[in-house]
């Protein structure tokens, strides 16, 4: 300690440089820090859904979530292989070792997963990859909302609107909708007609099929060019698709709505999302394991923001899960903190030791400290967290204590 003392004394000029250019480091690295609620606990990790509406758990247990498992075991560092089969879903998650390449894992895990997924039952749909996710993935949750319109039509907006651009702000990596109801141009079959007119389930079918199935129009040349033939849809409103033929008979036409009854619907609902009181959605946004959480929010928020202009009759309410808020709390308490430290010392050196250089000396070193760690944190690439500022805070009473302290003691030498 004397050393260092007599040592800095003699080379104050050089300190005084050196803490300057450490608060200008320190101020720089504080704004760009990242900032998280907890940090990256989670080992990495592989999930792959898989949809198959209409069976039912035992059904996507074994013809899916099992021959998945065995398709992927044994893959290069894997250590835990789970699986989840619920009514018309399967989830299967692979645990890699500590240290894995996550990126190299998945690039495994698809080679695999390509190979099977042709051999899976024709109902259900190709298997799905999740993004990767941080251990806390809920970044936001964004409740969408009417008085006018219903929930098919706020689906509408929100699949096409408002997911796609959150979709492209850097850091997010998925937006989920709960309570989403896609519209759909429904035949409802009725047998007994079926039955009196003649006509097949089969025919029907096809029929439904063929009328709604978007065909390439091809190309007419002409002496001088090539003229594109687009190819517009028949089927605009419920009307037009009762009215498309099934078969001919005796010389007229059986329609669609002769047989069934054709309307706008959506499909049996798996979810469902009560925003303000009444029905609506909720949109849940996922972050990856490297954004920033304070900073992707603000992000998120500027882009509803944007967006609300555009969105007539749609209430926007980011506020129901902010984990940014605990942060932002957390930065006003450390601060608060601070300051706190900063009148105490002043007050200390002023009632007891009546000396302004050390009270200089005390003022200079609280703040200096606590920003001295910050570009220490970030070449280590850790996040500051929730951890780090219970640190942060129980630190700034601990350099209070050792910056009268010890310069009271340096004095004294």
């Amino acid at each position: 300690m004397n050393w260092l003392v007599s040592t800095s004394l003699k080379l104050r000029v050089l300190v005084l440089a050196l803490s300057v250019v450490l608060m200008v480091v320190g101020i720089r690295a504080a704004k760009n820090a990242p900032l998280d609620v907890f940090p990256e606990f989670a080992p990495p990790l592989v999930e792959i859904q898989t949809e198959a509406p209409g069976l039912s758990t035992d059904e996507v247990e074994a013809m899916i979530s099992v021959p998945l498992e065995n398709a992927l075991n044994g893959t290069q560092g894997l250590k835990t292989l789970r699986s989840k089969s619920v009514l018309g879903l399967s989830s299967v998650v692979l645990i890699f070792a500590e240290g894995s390449d996550l990126m190299r894992a998945r690039q495994l895990v698809q080679e695999r997963l390509t190979v099977e997924a042709s051999r899976l039952p024709a109902v259900a749909r190709p298997p799905v990859i999740l993004s990767p996710l941080s251990s806390t993935s809920r970044l936001l949750k964004i409740g969408v909302s009417s008085k006018v319109l219903d929930q098919m039509e706020l689906s509408t907006i929100a699949k096409w609107t408002i997911r796609p651009r959150l979709m492209s702000i850097p850091g997010v990596a998925n937006v989920a909708i709960w309570g989403q109801r896609d519209k759909q141009f429904q035949v409802l079959v009725d047998p007994d007609r079926l039955r009196a007119n003649g006509v097949t389930l089969d025919a029907l079918t096809k029929a439904v099929t063929d009328a709604s199935a978007v065909g390439a129009g091809g190309f007419i040349d002409g002496p001088n060019q090539r003229i594109a033939v687009r190819y517009r849809s028949p089927i605009n409103v419920p009307e037009d698709l009762a009215k498309m033929p099934v078969m001919i008979r005796n010389g007229a036409p059986i329609t669609v709505g002769d047989v069934a009854e054709v309307k706008i619907g959506f499909p049996s609902p798996i979810g469902d999302a009560v925003i303000n009181d009444g029905p609506g959605l909720l949109l849940i946004v996922e972050k990856q394991p490297i954004g920033n959480t304070l900073e992707v929010t603000r992000n998120v928020e500027k882009a509803l923001e944007a967006l609300k202009p555009g969105l007539k009759d749609v209430d926007l309410d980011p506020t129901i899960f902010r984990p940014a808020s605990f942060i932002e709390r957390s930065l006003e308490n450390l601060t608060e903190a601070m300051w706190i430290g900063l009148g105490l010392v002043v007050a200390i050196l002023v009632l007891f030791l009546f000396d302004w250089r050390t009270a200089i000396i005390s003022l200079v070193a609280i703040p200096l400290s606590l920003i001295g760690i910050i570009p220490a944190h970030g070449l280590l690439g850790a996040f500051f967290t929730a951890t780090s500022m219970i640190g942060f805070i129980a630190g700034a009473g601990i350099i209070v204590r050792n910056s009268i302290i010890l310069v009271d003691f340096i004095e004294l030498k």
